[in-house]
Order: structure tokens, then C-alpha cells, then sequence
């Protein structure tokens, strides 16, 4: 291949405009786009990635055996819009030598903020309220009716006390928050910002009135959440969920809600995604189910889109990557 053929890149949706405007303007490449706000159809992905020397993906996307057969030897490079990559068959890529780009931190901000966005509503039980209100069934003022669960004096418990969960911790604190738990691997140093306590996880699940889950999907973490998991919370507890739907067995966190075993979950996550209309979970008035929406802000998806469209363009050229993930 002469050094003037622009190298070809598949990008699997429609992007905002910061990052696609970087890659059109880019001499190197040239740039083919299934132009949707849907995903792409699995035979689509498996035709645009031919002969592609980068591929540009999201977490909807799954990037398997196929489709690195489908592209090639000439795939050089995968930037995913996303700071989760449990989407990609990691040790094939590595294999293939494949360097891959993600997009950790600058999304941080925004699902620490719907995170706790997510906890009031669950624990104030606000759509709730507000279907009341639609629906007429707001008569009076009455003074146990909608009674939910405060911040203040209360302790929350993080599961996984990373950027995401340390910077949730740190908009959890001005609550009133008196204790902040937080279990994983080992302790972090940085958890003396919030006073963090790290403690082993029943102890987290016994003591907490708000366990946050915001660890990573690993084969440690998969399926975590399931029946001894709520058994061991108090029944008065609230559980949120916006790391990831797999670290959640949902039958059980069905039976733990419809039993009162646990007072409320609001989740971000799920499994599958979307989540079935009819799915069991969505009867339930102590379950409030999102669109996976955390880092939905209009400044961090055009950041994350940026990001996202530097580290294709680095690993195009072989330099480095502005946020390369390390196999």
C-alpha cells in the first residue's frame, strides 16, 4: 500500500458531531459510518469491518472472533465509546496485536451525578409521586404516605470505590452521610477524602441503609448481587446498580423487592438491554429501572465522542494513544 491511500475506518453509529468531525477532517483515513442512532445489524458490522484498518465501536457492539476474522489482518486499531470493554474478546485482540482506545474519566462526573440522582429517586420514592399525581391519586396530605429513606445520618455503602465510585462517595458526603463503607480488592488510599471505611462485604451489606454497587464486570463481580448477597442487607436498605446489569442476578433481586427483603432498587444496568417491557422487575413500585443513561450529558458524550476518535487516529498512525487500554 502506498503511504498516500487513506486507510479505511468503519465507525458502528452515528457519533456526535466533535468526534466525527475529527475523523472526517482526518487526510489519513476515510471514513464509512452506519448512520443510525439503532446499532448496527450483526451482517452490516460483519461487512463494514472488511479490510478496516480501524474500527470505531460501543458497548452494544459485540467485537468477537467473527467479527476480527470479518476484518482481517489489516485491523490495526479498536476505539470503543465506552469505559467498559467486557464487549471485546480482549485476549483474541491481544492476540491479533490489535491496540485498543477507551474512554475512562471523562465520563466520571456525569454518572456520579445521575447516580445519586438515582438514589433520591429510589429512596424518595419520586416516580412513584409523580404517577400519583398523573393519575389522581393525590387526595390529601397524609403522614406516612410516599415515606421514603434520607440521606442524613445514614450509612452507604460502595462496592468498588474507583473514579466512579469515589467521586459518587464525594457528592454522597454533604448529605449528612455519617458513615461511607466501601469494599473491593483492597483499601485505597484516596478513600480518606470521604473517610472511607474499608470493610469485607457482609460487613458492607449488614450495616449500610444505601448499598451503591460501582465495580467493574469481572468473573469475580458476575452475578455478585444475588440471594445471600440481599439476604444479608437490611430490609429497610436500598440497592442501586449503575455498573453494570451482569453483576446483578435479577430473579433474585425480584424476589429480594417482592418479598421485602430489601426496601428498594433503582438500576441504570440491566440484562439485556433493553430490558423487556414485560419484564417482572418493571411491575414492581419499588424498582426503578433507567435507560442506561449515566453518562448521558450532552458535553460528555461529545467529549467521550473526541476521545474516542483521537485514540482511533493514534492507533492509525502508531502513536499514542490519549487513553490506550493496557492488555
Amino acid at each position: 500500500m502506498s503511504a498516500q491511500t487513506p486507510l479505511r475506518v468503519f465507525v458502528t453509529r452515528r457519533l456526535p458531531r466533535e468526534g466525527m468531525e475529527l475523523l472526517q477532517r482526518a487526510a489519513i483515513c476515510t471514513v464509512s459510518v452506519w448512520d443510525s442512532d439503532e446499532p448496527v445489524p450483526r451482517a452490516e458490522l460483519l461487512k463494514g469491518v472488511e479490510g478496516a484498518h480501524g474500527l470505531l465501536c460501543l458497548l452494544s457492539d459485540r467485537i468477537d472472533t467473527e467479527v476480527l476474522d470479518a476484518a482481517g489482518p489489516s485491523l490495526k486499531v479498536i476505539s470503543t465509546l465506552s469505559v467498559g470493554f467486557d464487549h471485546l474478546a480482549i485476549d483474541e485482540i491481544k492476540k491479533r496485536g490489535i491496540r485498543v482506545g477507551y474512554t475512562p474519566d471523562v465520563l466520571t462526573d456525569a454518572t456520579a451525578e445521575l447516580t445519586v440522582a438515582l438514589l433520591l429517586a429510589t429512596a424518595r420514592r419520586l416516580p412513584e409521586g409523580i404517577q400519583e399525581v398523573k393519575s389522581g391519586g393525590w387526595s390529601t396530605w397524609k403522614p406516612l404516605w410516599l415515606c421514603g429513606y434520607g440521606l442524613s445520618g445514614s450509612t452507604v455503602g460502595v462496592i468498588g470505590l474507583g473514579r466512579i465510585g469515589l467521586a459518587i462517595a464525594r457528592r454522597l458526603k454533604p448529605f449528612g452521610v455519617k458513615r461511607l463503607l466501601y469494599s473491593g480488592r483492597q483499601p485505597k488510599p484516596q478513600a480518606q477524602e470521604v473517610d472511607g471505611e474499608y470493610v469485607p462485604l457482609d460487613t458492607l451489606l449488614c450495616e449500610s441503609d444505601f448499598v451503591v454497587v460501582s465495580c467493574a464486570l469481572t468473573p469475580d463481580t458476575q452475578g455478585l448481587c444475588n440471594k445471600a448477597f440481599f439476604s444479608k442487607m437490611k430490609n429497610t436498605a436500598v440497592f442501586i446498580n449503575t455498573s453494570r446489569g451482569a453483576v446483578v442476578n435479577q430473579e433474585d433481586l425480584f424476589e429480594a423487592l417482592s418479598t421485602g427483603l430489601i426496601a428498594a432498587a433503582g438500576l441504570d444496568v440491566t440484562t439485556p438491554e433493553p430490558l423487556p417491557t414485560d419484564h417482572p422487575l418493571l411491575t414492581l413500585k419499588n424498582c426503578v429501572v433507567l435507560p442506561h443513561i449515566g453518562s448521558a450529558t450532552y458535553s460528555t458524550r461529545g467529549i467521550m465522542a473526541q476521545l474516542a476518535a483521537n485514540n482511533l487516529l493514534a492507533g492509525l498512525t502508531g502513536d499514542a494513544m490519549p487513553s490506550e487500554l493496557k492488555m
